[in-house]
């Protein structure tokens, strides 16, 4: 990969950009920045692409408060770049993500609730601007995928996971109820019915079980997952962006949105897509064939 092509980011501090220098970003712009290689989460762009790095392999990128309030720092960061169209979020190590960090729970286990609300607060945030950002975002899963793991997997737009991936809901598990939007993204792909069997009564499921329901866009081998995220991520970018930020923005909302309005928004956006050079030149190459 050419190094013009590819910019590192990471949380630090920049001046020069109001907004963003009160958030406390640098956002280096070339492969000659330094990046500390223990930082919670990494972000890299090259081109049309994006990824975030959960970088905790250790904990099998278990979620710790660092680890959430970077997720929000960088996703607010590639919410605002221009030229970034697919969003990858993926593990470091053997795993995608093992959940919330046991270690801050034990830690805390006298007073959680200052430490959870903390961590939640910024990794709420996180999820809030996936599904607000006019890119798509792709979840690239393997290994354990469990607890506030399982849940943010499906809180992309897309999941691609290799073929070997566990999937444990494990909230019941341990005697707590869902978090990480794991009662949005399933509720939304499964039904309230069968989001609830899962969470309750499915302690873990195959990538294969995942497919068969609906939850998964790919299933590939192990040793094939990078190069077929990277794949599937090119073929989503090289489609218009009108387009793409449009729909996403119209399926999220039909949830909540009555009737009469969604016909009504649907009605603005393709015009509003018509309304475009890009339109227009692909209804020329049509009349060409």
């Amino acid at each position: 990969m050419p190094p013009s092509t590819a910019r590192n980011h990471l949380p630090g501090r920049r001046t020069g950009d109001a907004p963003f220098a009160q958030l406390g970003f640098l956002i280096p712009m070339t492969l000659a920045d330094l990046q500390p290689t223990d930082a919670p989460a990494i972000l890299q762009v090259e081109g049309a692409l994006a990824f975030i790095t959960l970088n905790r392999p250790g904990s099998f990128n278990a979620i710790d408060i660092d680890m959430a309030v970077c997720l929000e720092r960088l996703a607010l960061v590639v919410e605002r770049d221009r030229d970034v169209r697919v969003l990858i979020i993926r593990g470091a190590g053997k795993a995608f993500c093992a959940g919330g960090d046991i270690k801050l729970f034990v830690s805390h286990i006298d007073n959680l609730a200052l430490p959870i609300g903390r961590l939640l607060e910024h990794l709420n945030r996180f999820l809030l601007a996936l599904r607000r950002m006019d890119k798509l975002v792709l979840t690239s899963v393997h290994g354990a995928v469990a607890g506030a793991g399982f849940s943010m997997a499906f809180m992309g737009d897309f999941c691609i996971a290799a073929a070997s991936t566990r999937f444990r809901p494990a909230y019941a598990q341990i005697g707590v109820s869902p978090d990480a939007g794991g009662t949005i993204g399933l509720v939304q792909a499964l039904g309230a019915r069968r989001a609830l069997q899962i969470f309750l009564d499915e302690p873990e499921m195959s990538a294969e079980r995942a497919s068969q329901l609906g939850l998964l866009s790919r299933v590939v081998e192990q040793a094939e997952l990078e190069v077929q995220t990277r794949e599937y991520a090119e073929r989503l970018a090289g489609l218009s962006h009108v387009a793409t930020s449009a729909t996403k923005r119209l399926v999220w909302q039909s949830a909540s949105v009555p009737m009469d309005q969604q016909l009504e928004a649907e009605a603005r956006s393709i015009v509003s897509c018509m309304d475009t050079c890009e339109f227009r030149a692909l209804l020329e190459g049509l009349q060409r064939r």
